[in-house]
């Protein structure tokens, strides 16, 4: 990666390294370290394993803290929401984070680029590579400028199908479910398009690289546009 592209990846997230080779670490995939030969402490692997433990801690102290009457159960829920795969690429992909992946020509070729286990695996490799860069205290404003940040709107996003069917069974007014419209894009690649129903009502549809992300934008469009309540009350 040129001095440029890194200089324009430390804006994106808003943190000048002191040492350039660990951001630089944090955003190889193994298939570009093995095919360029780099040795095996030149991919996230490492970093992502550190960045995991520090995010947890950070996650936990907050949810803690902000969230006094919580139970450990619904502590540990909530946490989960939060840096699971699906949350922390979508945190990811609003700094642009994918753009920047050092992946293997293969990877790439196959839609590594894409895949939010890929994404998430680099953010917290980040957080790892901050941490080790300048100590807990810049992690854990990355973690707050990054991932804990606008929660009410992202926790309506990584908990959309589950607040969708409770809206739904208020007031018992038909079933929730998914249909799978088409698959777009060559079997490495596929994007999924699934639609949101109530009954036979359409409520929502969203797109993905698999079923599940798919259904879960679904179910967020259409808790944004409220379409639920029309559904609810006719």
């Amino acid at each position: 990666m040129s001095e440029d592209r890194l200089k324009e990846l430390e804006q994106k997230i808003e943190y000048s390294f002191r040492n350039k080779q660990l951001l630089k670490q944090a955003v190889t995939h193994s298939s570009y370290s093995n095919e360029q030969k780099i040795n095996k402490y030149g991919n996230y692997e490492r970093l992502e394993f550190l960045g995991d433990a520090v995010l947890e801690l950070v996650s936990s102290n907050y949810i803690y803290h902000e969230n006094p009457d919580m139970t450990e159960g619904q502590m540990t829920k909530r946490r989960a929401s939060l840096v699971c795969e699906p949350a922390l690429s979508f945190c990811a992909r609003q700094i642009g984070l994918e753009k920047y992946i050092l992946l293997g020509k293969g990877e790439e070729a196959t839609g590594g680029r894409g895949r939010d286990s890929i994404i998430s695996d680099v953010m917290e490799a980040v957080i790892g590579a901050v941490y080790l860069d300048n100590g807990m205290a810049e992690a854990e404003a990355y973690i707050h400028r990054f991932i804990l940040s606008d929660l009410e709107h992202k926790q309506l996003f990584y908990d959309a199908k589950t607040i969708l069917q409770e809206e739904v069974q208020k007031e018992n007014r038909g079933t929730l479910h998914y249909e799978l419209v088409r698959e777009e894009g060559p079997e490495h690649d596929k994007t999924f398009v699934v639609e949101a129903m109530v009954g036979d009502v359409k409520v929502g549809s969203g797109t993905g690289h698999s079923k599940k992300a798919a259904e879960q934008k679904a179910a967020y469009e259409a808790l944004l546009a409220s379409d639920i309540d029309r559904v609810q009350n006719r």
